[in-house]
């Protein structure tokens, strides 16, 4: 496997949101099973490539897009933010989150911690962050937690709440 991480352009955007809104689709329905609302909407994509720290990543294999990431990078505290990484759907469990992953710590040496989230019914996700990556959940939002900074109700943890993780580096 031969993972290049390469800054996103304009126009890869748009296929950037398309194969991140149908991973996350298909892994919401793969637990689920299908539904009519959509678990990753494209406001949500828009609202993290335009946050102030943006860096956008699509990672390629044999010139194909193969998934991406975006991370916001806050260059006073070094406490930065996964807030999208995919493997495109269908390729999944061949080790290219690992790789995106391990590209991202690479280009970002500087980070002191990194913090992500997943939904609670996520389990590979969950496999993936923790056992893989390293990361430790930090706190679970639901209910009876609610996130503080969560305006919206968000469909794609399915009423089940998010963990929130990080990684001290």
């Amino acid at each position: 496997m031969n993972i290049k991480l390469l800054p996103m352009a304009t126009e890869d955007i748009p296929q950037f949101k398309h194969d991140i809104i149908e991973a996350f689709q298909k892994g919401f329905e793969d637990v689920y099973g299908e539904t009519e609302g959509t678990i990753l909407p494209e406001k949500d994509i828009d609202r993290s490539l335009n946050s102030d720290g943006c860096v956008a990543y699509k990672a390629i294999e044999n010139d194909e897009m193969v998934g991406g990431a975006v991370v916001v990078i806050d260059s006073k505290t070094q406490h930065n933010h996964l807030d999208l990484l995919y493997v495109k759907y269908g390729i999944q469990t061949k080790g290219v989150g690992f790789a995106i992953w391990n590209a991202i710590e690479k280009l970002h040496p500087e980070t002191k911690v990194w913090e992500t989230c997943t939904p609670y019914f996520e389990k590979r996700n969950i496999h993936f962050y923790v056992n893989k990556c390293g990361f430790h959940i930090v706190e679970f939002f639901n209910k009876h937690n609610p996130d503080p900074n969560d305006t919206e109700e968000f469909i794609g943890d399915g009423g089940d709440g998010m963990f929130v993780l990080q990684k001290q580096m």
